[in-house]
């Protein structure tokens, strides 16, 4: 990059983690350049930027790198305080939706892929384990923000929202691709705010294809298409 650009974001096209990045300076109505990444082949300029994880998303604003999804969610919104903000104003309020994200990331996530790279006994386990992590994480954002999702910021997506949209948004996607047994309506609470996140127009435009994501899914765990 001989001119490079005031904010520029590696990624890929696939990763969740990515999604969020774009979604916050997509809400903000920052202008960014996006350099696609190949993980298998990594860039000198990724390898340079996050020498620590060498992992996408990374973004550089003005020359200076900041790596990992949240910590890079929470620096676009104070470095660039305009409205919309993701986080709440209120302390308190901030540690919640930090929290939350957090058990998100470190809990539901994990538990998720476990669901879907299990067979037999251990894959029913699994989900059920999964269940309950899905109704504390309901339960605890209703309790702690007094109100029920879609929104947790009003009338626009908040960090929290992004955080959730930016993985769980291709639920549909991980079934058709796995056969998972996952039953969302089981959760009509977290099911309701999946399907609020995915009406929003932002979020739509900037979720990789359904198709692009089944295929990419299949490839990379070496799956045949599910045959009804």
């Amino acid at each position: 990059m001989e001119k490079q650009s005031e904010v520029v974001v590696f990624g890929m096209w696939n990763s969740p983690y990515t999604t969020r990045v774009a979604l916050a300076l997509k809400l903000k109505g920052i202008p960014y350049e996006y350099i696609e990444e190949d993980l298998a082949n990594k860039s000198e300029l990724l390898l340079q930027s996050n020498p620590v994880h060498k992992k996408v998303p990374v973004l550089v604003h003005n020359g200076k790198s900041i790596a990992e999804s949240l910590v890079i969610l929470e620096y676009i919104d104070e470095y660039w305080n305009n409205t919309p903000k993701l986080l709440p104003e209120d302390p308190y309020q901030r540690a919640k939706v930090r929290f939350w994200a957090n058990f998100h990331d470190q809990k539901l996530m994990p538990g998720g892929l476990h669901c879907i790279m299990s067979k037999g006994k251990e894959q029913e386990k699994a989900i059920e384990d999964y269940y309950g992590l899905l109704k504390v994480f309901e339960d605890g954002t209703e309790r702690d923000f007094q109100q029920k999702p879609p929104f947790f910021n009003g009338d626009t997506l908040g960090f929290l929202d992004i955080v959730v949209g930016s993985s769980s948004c291709n639920y549909k996607a991980f079934a058709e691709a796995f056969g998972s047994s996952i039953d969302p309506e089981k959760h009509p609470a977290f099911l309701s705010w999946l399907s609020a996140l995915l009406d929003c127009p932002l979020m739509k435009e900037t979720l990789p294809p359904h198709d692009k994501v089944v295929a990419r899914l299949r490839e990379k765990f070496s799956l045949s298409p599910k045959v009804d």
